[in-house]
């Protein structure tokens, strides 16, 4: 128990100590903004400002490990799959076959190799997206994924840049990932 409450006092002190500063350099977003409570207690899996998505680690480089800012944009690019589902900076979006009826089986580590594709309000369809397919579930940490055709939709973490499909038939976390046709289903060879 004083363990507990020692480690409570610290992550405490953490996020008041990232919340308090008029410094925003370091965040990229307000902590209100994802509905951060300044009362609520910090968890072990929060980033050390809480501003981050529990259970994911920014990088100041990619904005797919980071808090969504806004609505999900989702589209279609060609790649050497043919054409697959590409979301923020045109990257390749994943399915992966642990996942069951339209919930996401793949936290902590899971979601760092594989960051979910992450909304703020309902994900926009663009050109040749279904919209009647384009949907999203709440994970376990209360952050909103995009889904289609009831697949959690992620990205992979070793895709550097648009038309990547590095992650394509990955056998990783006890399951496949395969990256997404218009149609909603894993793309071929």
């Amino acid at each position: 128990m004083k363990k507990l409450l020692c480690v409570g006092a610290v992550m405490a002190g953490l996020l008041a100590s990232g919340c308090g500063s008029s410094d925003n350099s370091s965040s990229p977003v307000a902590a209100d903004e994802y509905n951060a409570s300044p009362t609520s207690p910090a968890t072990p899996t929060e980033g050390e400002t809480g501003m981050m998505s529990p259970g994911y680690s920014p990088s100041p480089t990619s904005p797919i490990m980071m808090a969504p800012t806004g609505p999900a944009k989702i589209e279609v690019a060609e790649t050497k799959l043919g054409k697959v589902l590409v979301g923020l900076e045109g990257r390749t979006l994943y399915l992966f076959s642990k996942d069951k009826a339209g919930t996401s089986m793949c936290t902590g580590a899971c979601a760092t190799a594989w960051p979910p594709a992450l909304t703020l309000g309902a994900p926009t369809a663009g050109t040749n997206v279904k919209p009647e397919l384009l949907k999203t579930i709440k994970r376990d940490d209360g952050m909103t994924q995009v889904t289609y055709n009831d697949h959690p939709l992620y990205y992979y973490a070793k895709d550097e840049k648009a038309g990547d499909v590095k992650g394509q038939d990955v056998k990783d976390f006890g399951g496949e990932w395969y990256a997404v046709t218009p149609e909603g289903k894993k793309a071929k060879h």
